[in-house]
């Protein structure tokens, strides 16, 4: 009889995250799966041939190289050091999503790289150097708008539409208190303030909603006064998102599309590396793929951790 298979998990706990992390842990175990939770790498160290971490939940200290796989589900809490060790852990135990895929979509500037690599449409956009300010103005005249975009934000924090010189003046300063040594931007994209998120996760298609801007705001993101509703994703949407997911080389995702009111196209702005499950909340206004997402996260551990 073979060694039982024994993974570590970390997911967020809020917005009904500690209702699905048990749902998982109970289909896990009807496969022999053994979970251990509240593995936080913050709570790592690192010596000799281990990264040994102090688990929230139990209390333990946990050789992470010990496990069968790390399966990794908080974005609102990962830290530098947290990045530093899941890149070193990578290295020697199957992760979701792996390191390089998550730091990949972690990056605006390299998702939308890759993507173009992979011929799925995204916004223009223009990455230069911090001093090259002569290069945003002829790009801003270029286009008309633009959005200053954060390469590591999220969320919408730290969007900054522009729509003039004077915006890039007001811009600089801030940027160069924070040392920044690079800029990017995107064209600004005429749609209608909706988008499509397209869940897929191993590949398959798990589900779409769409999110509103609020007022007169032209970011949809939640944490930005955006707001859910409920709607169906056509086959080209679905095909995108799959692309989009593939090419970043991710096992999970959430895929952001809009569409180019101008260009007639579909765009994609985003691909999120831990898309939240629906909460307690949207799943009262009829947002119903939790238990899809559950089963097949289940069904890509399982098959993970049997070649491992």
């Amino acid at each position: 009889m073979g060694k039982k298979r024994k993974i570590g998990m970390w997911l967020y706990q809020n917005g009904g995250g500690d209702v699905i992390q048990e749902k998982i842990i109970t289909k896990l175990q009807e496969r022999d799966i053994k979970t251990i939770t509240g593995l936080n790498l913050r709570n790592s160290i690192a010596r000799g041939k281990s990264i040994i971490c102090h688990s929230d939940d139990t209390g333990k200290e946990v050789k992470m190289e010990k496990l069968d796989l790390f399966f990794s589900y908080n974005a609102g809490e990962q830290t530098k050091y947290q990045m530093f060790l899941y890149q070193a852990l990578n290295r020697i135990v199957p992760i979701m999503n792996s390191y390089e895929s998550f730091a990949l979509t972690e990056d605006k500037f390299q998702t939308s790289f890759i993507l173009r690599q992979h011929g799925v449409n995204t916004a223009s956009y223009h990455l230069c150097h911090r001093d090259d300010e002569h290069q945003l103005h002829k790009t801003l005249k270029k286009w008309g708008k633009m959005i200053y975009k954060p390469t590591d934000g999220w969320g919408g924090v730290g969007l900054t539409k522009i729509e003039n010189p004077e915006g890039i003046d007001k811009l600089m300063p801030s940027l160069n208190r924070m040392d920044l040594r690079l800029l990017y931007v995107e064209k600004f994209v005429k749609y209608d303030n909706t988008d499509f998120r397209v869940d897929i996760v191993d590949g398959e298609f798990v589900s779409c909603y769409g999110r509103k801007a609020s007022g007169n705001d032209w970011r949809t993101n939640i944490s930005s006064g955006g707001s859910i509703f409920l709607r169906d994703a056509n086959d080209e949407i679905i095909d995108i998102a799959k692309k989009a997911a593939k090419a970043c080389g991710t096992d999970i995702a959430g895929v952001d599309i809009i569409y180019d009111m101008e260009k007639e196209e579909y765009v994609v702005l985003e691909v999120n590396g831990i898309p939240a499950f629906a909460t307690p909340e949207q799943e009262k206004l009829g947002l119903d793929f939790n238990d899809k997402k559950i089963d097949l996260i289940v069904d890509l551990i399982d098959r993970k951790t049997q070649k491992s």
